[in-house]
């Protein structure tokens, strides 16, 4: 039988295969960095907002506490958004004729809440509560970052589901203090002296050095195993 197709045609089938196997797999590639990617998470972008809050100012520099705008982050799934009320606690007195602040002040004389966009917002389909997670020692920082370092506010994780999922199977990792839940910049002490004052405070045994502070945490605040936290439907109800 006569040969059809010249031999060359060999070499370029062959190339058209590898070829088309490279290329699905760099669309696979560039997919994935794409859904990683600022673009789609909104991981470090700072959020336009009617009033350019500054956490750097107010919590850095101030040292004003977490709660006293977010007033039910320890007790209530939702950390809370202040009304105009509290921001003119300090306004009426402080910078209280600031072209800049001109939407707070209109906001509390029409009695019209501020239209704070959203920074951190998570899918309807996931559970999410600040109490517990205040409760077993995670600290703010854990999630928002260090927002009294931010002059506008954004995300800093991806809040993809295996971002969660993570310290959910190693909570010992992330777990702090209660008293230090809300203290942005809390570091593990690190000296032997440090960490015994520190272990006899909070009621428990000796410990050889600092990582062995978040497993004993874990015990003494009973946070559960990793396949309870793990389960689907711990965050999806």
């Amino acid at each position: 039988m006569p040969q059809i197709f010249h031999r060359s045609f060999n070499v370029i089938s062959r190339l058209s295969i590898f070829g088309a196997l490279f290329i699905l797999v760099g669309l696979l590639w560039v997919v994935g960095k794409l859904n990683r990617s600022p673009y789609m998470t909104g991981a470090g972008v700072p959020r336009s907002q009617p009033v350019p809050f500054s956490h750097q100012h107010h919590v850095g520099g101030l040292g004003i506490d977490c709660r006293y705008c977010h007033t039910s982050a320890e007790d209530s799934a939702f950390a809370g958004v202040p009304p105009t009320k509290t921001c003119m606690n300090c306004h009426n007195q402080i910078w209280s004729y600031s072209a800049m602040l001109e939407p707070v002040r209109e906001s509390y004389r029409t009695k019209t809440p501020l239209a704070w966009t959203r920074v951190h917002n998570l899918p309807d389909f996931v559970y999410f509560d600040h109490s517990i997670h205040a409760a077993k020692g995670v600290g703010c920082a854990t999630c928002h970052g260090r927002v009294d370092q931010m002059p506008l506010t954004w995300q800093v994780a991806t809040l993809h589901m295996e971002w969660c999922v993570d310290c959910h199977r190693t909570p010992e990792r992330f777990v702090r203090p209660r008293d230090q839940v809300f203290n942005l910049a809390w570091e593990p002490p690190t000296s032997p002296a440090e960490l015994n004052a520190l272990s006899g405070r909070l009621g428990l045994a000796p410990l050889a050095d600092s990582s062995e502070l978040g497993k004993a945490l874990k015990i003494k605040y009973r946070i559960g195993s990793p396949e309870r936290l793990t389960s689907c439907s711990t965050c999806h109800r």
